[in-house]
């Protein structure tokens, strides 16, 4: 009897989600319900799901409206009229328009108009298939509306809501916070009515009861109405089906694909990659997946034809065919890559491919898969309201003043001593958290559809432009649409540019890359000396201080160490505690005889019986536990976090307990091989994934290797990594490179190298604008390079505040005079009145100026280039107002260990973490005065005492300790060391004894 039911997915309307509104229509003994959110179908798959488990019949439509004013309800009567409805829906969310009072002509579609809009809009000629709304407030007027004769027309539209007066107070803030306004300033038109509540059947039939006719009307309705998706285990991948027209064409294509590949791939092919890849195309083609592994193909072959670099990664890097397609760069026979985590009979889904671009190509590469395919869509994922946020957002509603918001947002209040109002921001607050803020878009997802994509919902238009869906992947894989990650990261982007830079800073050298020798890398010993020394800075994956250390410990100096490597640091390994086990083992060879359970080290020798991959999971439950695989791909699934069924994983694992007991093994060696394979939850990589980045790695190594200062530009360029740009402009200095600021004959907008000088990009001057750039590149590129302050000015138009931020970087210092000359000059030539843009016709004749004599200090300098880059180019050690007391850094660990040392160094990156107690430690990368980096720990008693206060030099005192070779502090005190007062505001003076004294 319910026409009108919402879900929080009515955006900042809605209170409670699909499953509850299911719940609460069953406690109502409601058998039909239709759901129809505002403006939205995000719950309608997960609805039709869910549905059958609470006895209930799903219908699916949508509530129209222009804000909060409805228009009229659109009720599916089949699939068909859902994509009607979605069409419909998306069309209006593309372009913004109004919903029009009155609805299109639909085929397959109910409309109801609310009774109030009918009375509003004079509505008086209703089509066979539209209907009047009436809700239980609107019967104490239908008998006296003309309206009441239209006997056949009337239905019930009693909406739902809420479920009580909490959900009342949460739709309350959540429309303040849709309106930006303060709650006691909210309308009354901007909520809706508290009594839009769900009552039980025999009691709407009550209130029904002087208009059995209304009834009759709406259950004819209801019976006409059904909707199907196909959610069940052997549901049909719904992604396109052929990628050629027909199943026998595409599967030929692979075939022919494949034999095209193995030349390419291999210089002999045996037996071995032959059986192989039968059985993997075999499968491929049972399951329905050929056209999938040929969409791949077919994006991977248009990016090579661009020239874009990619990485193909994923479960899908553990298949020789995609191996073949150049799908991956990853050989499954070298790495002996497990098939079955790739695919097996018992996965409904097909494997998953990661494809990498570089941050800028990857726009054009979504923009081909939108022309190229037909029903394409970006996959939708939903931002929730966070404890932060919440806060934040009632604070406004409820009128706190922003410090008491900023108060709240710490955490560090006692409940009792907080105002009233504060109360009840924190009370309301967990009214809102985790219900649904708005709509964004998955990082990478693309859904690449048989049907149209409307035939599953309605689709939004992002600022990115691109029709994104209105529910997530995970709903999306329950009715069988499969998603294609094409994501954008910028290590690709180094690699490219790195290329691009060398092919016009060494031209000769450039001719002799091949940047996709990964066979020529692996064998390299310069390369692999840079790995097992930890030399990686800029580089992709393995320039963090954790993947440092593990490197120096594990001292890696081969490709298969890297890809071991890659995934032991994710914080599954690290968790079970396991890590360290691995380390001791791979130290230790013996090691893994003496711990290792015989059949753990049988299922992984290469990692001395420790899990390191996914697909460990699925071996250790097949051969360890005795489970089938459909059994083990679900723990595996499980780990992954995206899982939804906890019933079903809980089956798995209480069959994994029971199994291990029925083979003999002893409760203590069981508890501790779940407790690992429990600790993957979410974090562990497929090992052709890890092999991925590893073949990536090794790329970025090659040119930091040869070609260091290039690389170190491409790095800049694309926005640093995990470091602060001004380390890696330090790690060009240590490698050779002379840095210069920024210049207006020289620099580009990015930073550029010429021989081993660096210029630094203007993008650094942070004040600067961009069309001052622009200008300042095109007049130089047209005409040539400046010859003076006078004649820039005379040929780029510029204002004083923007001319200053160029003179006070020395952007001039071309012209050998010093800035305070300059800035005189300048303020003398631009008068303050404002100069017209236009080209001049005769060359302007300048006043000779009598300058007084002026001098810059380089303590000046550094604090104008502190202000303006956010680094400067001298050694922050020679701000300091103490010199350092010793000259001690990382050379003297060796000499110091066991022992305590006295060091400075300049603060490179911290890592706040807690131990297993919830006390809070630090783990601290520095630069010391000789620029070479060291680490620093700051235990739970010590990090209590000090704490880092922001960017800057620290003066440490610690013991130097050693574990698996790797040296590092543990901090007893420590100290933030001051710098000079900034010459330029400070008595002219103590700045000049100041500058002397560093002379």
């Amino acid at each position: 009897m319910y026409l009108n039911c919402h879900t929080y997915y009515s955006l900042r309307f809605g209170t409670f989600s699909e499953v509850e509104l299911l719940q609460l229509a069953q406690q109502n003994h409601v058998t039909q319900l239709a759901l129809t959110d505002i403006n939205n179908t995000s719950a309608g798959l997960n609805f039709v799901r869910k549905a059958p488990e609470f006895g209930i019949k799903p219908i699916l439509g949508i509530d129209f409206r222009n804000g909060t004013e409805p228009c009229f309800i659109g009720i599916a009567q089949n699939n068909e009229g859902y994509l009607e409805l979605n069409d419909f829906l998306s069309h209006h969310l593309y372009d913004g328009s109004k919903i029009p009072d009155r609805a299109p002509t639909f085929n397959n579609v109910f409309v109801v108009y609310p009774f109030e809009q009918v009375l509003l809009n004079e509505l008086e000629h209703f089509r066979d298939h539209e209907f009047i709304g009436i809700s239980i407030k609107d019967l104490r007027r239908l008998p006296f509306s003309k309206l009441a004769s239209l006997t056949t027309k009337l239905v019930v539209q009693q909406p739902v809501t809420f479920r009580n007066k909490q959900d009342f107070n949460a739709h309350r803030l959540l429309r303040a916070i849709d309106n930006n306004l303060l709650l006691s300033k909210l309308p009354k038109e901007e909520e809706a009515n508290e009594e839009e509540k769900m009552y039980p059947v025999q009691n709407l039939a009550a209130a029904f009861s002087e208009f059995p006719f209304i009834l009759e009307n709406t259950e004819k309705l209801l019976n006409k109405c059904s909707i199907h998706f196909d959610f069940s285990k052997n549901r049909k991948p719904q992604n396109l089906k052929t990628y050629s027209g027909s199943i026998e064409e595409d599967e030929q294509l692979l075939d022919r694909l494949c034999a095209e590949g193995l030349p390419y791939r291999y210089e002999e092919v045996n037996d071995s990659i032959k059986s192989r890849l039968n059985k993997e195309l075999d499968l491929i083609k049972k399951m329905g997946f050929v056209s999938y592994f040929l969409i791949n193909w077919d994006i991977v072959s248009e990016a090579r034809r661009r020239g874009f670099f990619y990485v193909g990664r994923g479960s899908g890097a553990n298949s020789i065919v995609a191996y073949l397609l150049r799908i991956t760069d990853v050989d499954p026979m070298e790495l002996d890559l497990y098939f079955e985590r790739f695919i097996n009979l018992y996965r409904a889904n097909p494997p998953d491919f990661d494809i990498d671009f570089s941050w800028r190509d990857r726009p054009a590469m979504t923009q081909y898969i939108f022309y190229r395919f037909n029903h394409v869509a970006l996959l939708g994922t939903y931002v929730t309201f966070k404890q932060r946020g919440v806060i934040r957002e009632l604070g406004k509603v409820f009128g706190l003043p922003p410090q008491d918001i900023d108060f709240l947002l710490t955490g560090r209040y006692v409940l009792d001593q907080l105002d009233h109002v504060s109360k009840i921001v924190l009370k309301y607050g967990s009214l809102l958290k985790g219900k649904p803020n708005y709509l964004s878009i998955h990082a990478g997802g693309i859904l690449i559809s048989d049907k149209p994509l409307h035939w599953f919902s309605a689709t939004h238009l992002p600022p990115k432009g691109f029709p994104t869906t209105q529910y997530d992947m995970v709903i999306a894989e329950d009715v069988g649409l499969y998603k294609f990650d094409i994501l954008g990261q910028r290590g690709l982007g180094k690699i490219k540019e790195a290329l691009e830079i060398v092919a016009y800073n060494q031209p000769e050298k450039h001719k002799e890359v091949d940047i996709h020798d990964i066979k020529g890398f692996k064998k390299d010993m310069k390369i692999n000396n840079l790995i097992k020394t930890a030399q990686c800075m800029g580089c992709f994956y393995v320039e963090s201080p954790a993947m440092r250390m593990l490197l120096k410990k594990l001292q890696v100096d081969n490709y298969l160490g890297l890809v071991a490597a890659s995934s032991i640091i994710r914080p599954g390994v690290a968790k079970s505690g396991m890590m360290r086990e691995y380390i001791l083992r791979h130290r230790n060879k013996g090691r893994a005889e003496e711990k290792a359970h015989p059949i753990m080290l049988e299922i992984m020798p290469d990692t001395y019986g420790v899990m390191v991959y996914q697909e460990d999971v699925i071996k250790v439950a097949h051969h360890f536990a005795g489970l089938d695989l459909g059994e083990a791909d679900v723990l595996r699934r499980g780990m992954s976090g995206k899982f939804r069924s906890r019933a079903e994983f809980q089956k798995v694992q209480d069959k994994f307990i029971a199994n291990c007991r029925k083979k003999g093994y002893a409760e203590s060696l069981i508890s501790e091989i779940w407790n690992q394979v429990a600790s993957f939850a979410g974090y562990a990589f497929a090992k052709g994934h890890s092999a991925s980045y590893a073949v990536e790695s090794y790329q970025s190594l090659f040119l930091r290797t040869y070609f260091p200062l290039e690389y170190m530009v491409a790095v800049l360029n694309n926005g640093g990594g995990f470091y602060r740009s001004e380390f890696y402009v330090h790690d060009a200095r240590m490698m050779g490179a002379t840095i210069h600021p920024p210049c207006v004959n020289k620099s580009m907008d990015v930073n550029c190298i010429y021989g081993t000088y660096i210029y630094l990009g203007m993008m650094y001057l942070r004040d600067l604008e961009s069309r001052v750039m622009e200008r300042i590149l095109k007049e130089r590129i047209l005409h040539g390079s400046f010859s003076s302050l006078e004649d820039f000015l005379d040929r780029v138009f510029i204002r004083m505040e923007q001319l200053s931020i160029l003179i006070r970087i020395d952007a001039f210092r071309f012209t050998g005079i010093n800035k305070h000359e300059l800035l005189w000059k300048a303020h003398l030539m631009l008068s303050k009145n404002d100069r017209l843009e236009h080209p001049k016709l005769f060359p302007p004749r300048h006043q000779k100026f009598k300058m007084p004599q002026l001098n810059t200090t380089d303590l000046e300098t550094a604090f104008e280039q502190l202000e303006l880059l956010g680094f400067c180019l001298c050694s922050p050690f020679e701000l300091l107002e103490e010199p350092p007391k010793n000259t001690n850094g990382q050379k003297d660990l060796k000499r110091y260990l066991n022992k305590h040392i006295d060091i400075y160094g300049y603060l490179v990156t911290v890592k706040n973490t807690s131990t297993h107690h919830g006390k809070r430690m630090h783990f601290a990368t520095l630069v010391d005065q000789h620029g070479e980096v060291f680490d620093t720990v700051l235990f739970p008693p010590v990090a209590a005492k000090y704490y880092f206060r922001g960017k800057g030099i620290y003066r440490f005192y610690g013991k130097v300790v050693e574990e698996f070779g790797f040296l590092s502090i543990e901090v007893i005190k420590m100290k933030k060391e001051n710098y000079i007062q900034d010459p330029r505001y400070a008595d002219m003076r103590t700045s000049k004894k100041l500058f002397d004294s560093k002379k």
